[in-house]
């Protein structure tokens, strides 16, 4: 198995040369040569890591670290990833929070350090240096499964003062090798300063340099197996295909979930909910792609202008006809995430998290519409790490998770860095 970039340009990779690369030589993202298919559906019924095993072999075909697949899974996939009722009898949720930073972001994230930590290394080489560009929750992720293995740093972005108070914290209580900068910009400007660095060939060649953002292979692949493990689970209950609501930004999770059905795993209807940043329902709706300033709201995790995955997506289905059948998109803006938030206990029996409760949104304006077929939302993350924003709405303190809570009491320390492609490059040459 080959990955070859969606600009065309570059030679065709390993699957272990796309990880450490990150992007694509032309600025592009990596995908199959040929997309592959699966001998046989994993069976219902089993444990998270070997579903993911079993769905993400035919990506590893050849390369050097299949035979450590089932290790990687079983390292980074060693927390569940429940389908839970709610009170309305065809509305489930399917919880990515039960991971050590409680967000979704755990399982790509511990899945890439797994994977880096096997690849070879000169022992007496410069540290690789993963670059992180966070909208909240990735950072962090990325932090926890790399903090002190040897042979690694971490440098994170993400936009000052556009994360909640307990994702800044998460974000820089790590130290040792772990270099978090509160950028003065918008996530986009971390985005974009992200990639400058990757094309920068000086940079590359004095500073080893790969990424951990939903760009990269090894965060993509493993999110496909809580679709598949959900699906199998939902079709031997019920003898249909899920349907899921999915909280996106940058696309990645999304683009996970259409993956696993293009496998054969039995997921019928996929629908992104977005906040105010409409980038992706404006697209489908007139076919004109408007990237822009991305706009701050409660539901910060998804405020991106540019979505990154959207090129994936456009490479695979290049004709709008063939995009809009696979999948649709809704923005919900912050009043209605707020009233959502603030009626979910007595509504539904669960505290939610201003993503996960745009998913709810998008459910209660189809329910109105007249589908009361079942769907599972998708809850990316705990509404304890948005306490600033859920605690009033529902009126009561959010109980912390032990992992988060433990984060919380770190000592946290992050440095100011301007929203400038060359103050990043500095900071990488210092850094050595």
């Amino acid at each position: 198995m080959h990955f070859i970039s969606t600009r065309g340009g570059g030679a065709a990779q390993t699957l272990s040369n796309a990880l450490a690369l990150g992007l694509a030589e032309d600025g592009g993202l990596f995908v199959p040569e040929t997309f592959p298919s699966l001998a046989a559906l994993p069976p219902p019924g089993l444990d998270l890591a070997p579903t993911a095993s079993a769905l993400i072999t035919p990506f590893f075909a050849d390369d050097t670290l299949q035979p450590e697949l089932p290790a990687i899974c079983a390292e980074a996939l060693d927390f569940p990833v429940p389908v839970v009722a709610t009170k309305h009898s065809n509305t489930e949720v399917l919880e990515l929070f039960h991971g050590p930073t409680a967000a979704f972001k755990d399982v790509g994230a511990r899945f890439l350090a797994a994977c880096f930590a096997r690849l070879p290394r000169d022992s007496q080489a410069q540290p690789l240096t993963i670059l992180v560009a966070t909208s909240g929750d990735t950072g962090g992720a990325v932090a926890a499964a790399f903090h002190r293995r040897p042979g690694f740093r971490v440098v994170v972005l993400y936009p000052d003062g556009r994360v909640s108070p307990r994702q800044a914290h998460q974000l820089s209580c790590f130290g040792d090798n772990i270099h978090t900068y509160r950028v003065q910009g918008s996530f986009d400007d971390c985005q974009r300063m992200v990639k400058a660095a990757f094309a920068d060939a000086e940079l590359r060649a004095a500073v080893p340099l790969s990424s951990a953002n939903s760009i990269s292979l090894g965060r993509l692949l493993p999110q496909m197996s809580y679709y598949a493990h959900s699906a199998l689970a939902h079709q031997a209950k019920y003898g249909e295909p899920a349907r899921y609501v999915i909280p996106t930004g940058n696309l990645g999770n999304a683009l996970a979930c259409l993956w696993a059905r293009r496998l054969g795993l039995p997921i019928g209807e996929v629908v992104l909910a977005t906040n105010a940043n409409r980038v992706l329902p404006d697209f489908l709706a007139s076919g004109d792609y408007r990237p822009g300033p991305s706009v701050s709201t409660l539901a910060n995790a998804m405020d991106v202008g540019a979505p990154s995955n959207l090129e994936r997506l456009r490479h695979w289905l290049p004709e709008l006809d063939a995009l809009r059948a696979s999948l649709s998109a809704q923005s919900i803006g912050d009043a209605r995430l707020a009233a959502v938030i603030r009626e979910s206990e007595d509504r539904y029996g669960h505290t939610l998290c201003p993503h996960t409760a745009a998913a709810f949104a998008v459910i209660e304006d189809r329910r109105a519409a007249g589908d009361d077929g079942r769907f599972i939302a998708v809850a990316t993350a705990h509404p304890a790490k948005f306490d600033s924003v859920v605690e009033p709405l529902v009126g009561h303190a959010v109980p912390v998770p032990s992992a988060l809570a433990a984060l919380l009491a770190r000592p946290a320390q992050a440095s100011a860095l301007p929203a400038d492609d060359a103050a990043l490059k500095a900071e990488l040459h210092a850094l050595g």
